[in-house]
């Protein structure tokens, strides 16, 4: 019995096109994940290699034995409190940490 090749495209052309036709033509936004600015890429560096990388950047940003800045923790929270703190835009978590240290300790 012969095997169906895999690598055969699922879409003929004619399909294909018909849907590049009737795709939306602005794209659509994502508040989680917004568009990068060309200042976003003001200071980046660019390399082709970690070996690269590392010459580049030249330091390492954390030592061996060093105390991690942030803990990972899981916080369980009401959607609509979590929604709020996400609608005020990038940053939202910092700001909540930010708020919490605030709060006076019992």
């Amino acid at each position: 019995m012969k095997r169906k090749s895999t690598s055969k495209p699922s879409f003929s052309a004619k399909q294909r096109a018909a849907a590049l036709a009737a795709a939306a033509e602005t794209p659509v936004e994502d508040r989680e994940n917004p568009r990068t600015r060309s200042s976003d890429w003001d200071k980046a560096i660019a390399s082709r290699s970690l070996p690269e990388l590392q010459q580049k950047l030249g330091t390492r940003r954390r030592g061996p034995g060093k105390k991690p800045a942030k803990v990972l923790t899981t916080l369980r929270l009401p959607v609509d409190t979590l929604e709020r703190w996400k609608a005020t835009g990038p940053g939202w978590q910092t700001r909540m940490a930010d708020a919490l240290s605030r709060v006076p300790h019992r």
